[in-house]
C-alpha cells in the first residue's frame, strides 16, 4: 500500500511511525477550516485504539497515536499507517446522530493604542486612515481561529478586513508583552505569553490566553469565533486586577 491514501474529502500522508496528516486542501478558507474542525470533533468523539491527540492547522489535521497499541489492535490493515488510515477513512463516512459542530464565540476585550498598542498610530498612517477607523475595522469583524501555534496558545485568526493588511515589523521586538494584539499580513493574533515577535502591535487584552492550570490551557482553540471589544485603560486595569 502506498503512503498516500486519497478520497473525496482529504488525503492522508505518512508523517512518522506515530503520526500521519490529513490534508483537506491547499487554501486558507473558512470552508476548509470548518472541514478540519468538524472531522477533528468527530475523531475526538470516536477515537481509535492507541489514539493520543490531534494538531489542527489551516487545512490539515495531524493525528498522533501509540504505534504499539495500534499494531496490536483489530483495526484493518497490516502497518500502523494502514490501520489508522482505514479507520479515518471509514470514520469520515459516518455522521454523529443529531449532533452539529458549532463554534464557540469568544469576546476579547482590547485596549487599543497608547502603551498597549505602540504601532497603532504608525500603522494607521501607513494604511492611510486614522486610528479610530483602524480600530473600528479591526473590532467589527468576526474572526475564526485557524490554528494554534508559534507558542502555546497563540491563535492565528482569519477574517480580517482586507484594508488592514500590513507587513511585519522590519526588526522584530525582543519582547512582546502577553496579551498584545497584533497584525501581520492578512491575519491578526494575540500573544498569549511574553515572547519575541514581529507583528504590528495595535492593542492589548487583559485576558490570560494561556494558563497551564486550566483544564483547557488555551483560551482559544481551532474553529472558535473571536470578536474584539474596545475598552478604555480604566476598564483594562479593572479587568486585569479583578
Amino acid at each position: 500500500m502506498s503512503d498516500t491514501v486519497s478520497e473525496p474529502v482529504f488525503s492522508i500522508y505518512y508523517l512518522s511511525e506515530q503520526a500521519l496528516t490529513l490534508e483537506f486542501g491547499n487554501d486558507i478558507t473558512p470552508r476548509l477550516l470548518s472541514s478540519v474542525s468538524a472531522f477533528n470533533h468527530l475523531l475526538q468523539q470516536k477515537p481509535f485504539p492507541g489514539f493520543k491527540t490531534t494538531i489542527p492547522a489551516y487545512a490539515t489535521l495531524t493525528v498522533l497515536f501509540d504505534p504499539l497499541i495500534v499494531a496490536k489492535s483489530d483495526l484493518r490493515g497490516k502497518s500502523c499507517f494502514e490501520k489508522v488510515s482505514a479507520y479515518l477513512l471509514g470514520l469520515n463516512s459516518e455522521k454523529l446522530a443529531n449532533e452539529e459542530t458549532t463554534a464557540s464565540r469568544i469576546t476579547i476585550p482590547v485596549c487599543y493604542g497608547g502603551e498597549f498598542g505602540s504601532d497603532l498610530q504608525e500603522l494607521a498612517s501607513l494604511l492611510k486612515m486614522d486610528t479610530a477607523e483602524l480600530v473600528k475595522l479591526h473590532s467589527e469583524a468576526v474572526y475564526q481561529v485557524y490554528m494554534i501555534g508559534f507558542v502555546p496558545g497563540f491563535a492565528y485568526l482569519g477574517g480580517m478586513d482586507k484594508r488592514l493588511e500590513s507587513p511585519r515589523k522590519t526588526t522584530p521586538r525582543k519582547s512582546v508583552p502577553a496579551g498584545s494584539v497584533g497584525i501581520a499580513g492578512m491575519q491578526t493574533g494575540i500573544y498569549p505569553l511574553q515572547t519575541p515577535g514581529g507583528w504590528q502591535l495595535i492593542g492589548r487584552t487583559p485576558l490570560q490566553l494561556f494558563d497551564v492550570k486550566r483544564a483547557q490551557p488555551s483560551l482559544l482553540k481551532a474553529g472558535d469565533e473571536v470578536v474584539f471589544k474596545p475598552i478604555t485603560e480604566a476598564e483594562f486595569s479593572q479587568l486585569i486586577t479583578g
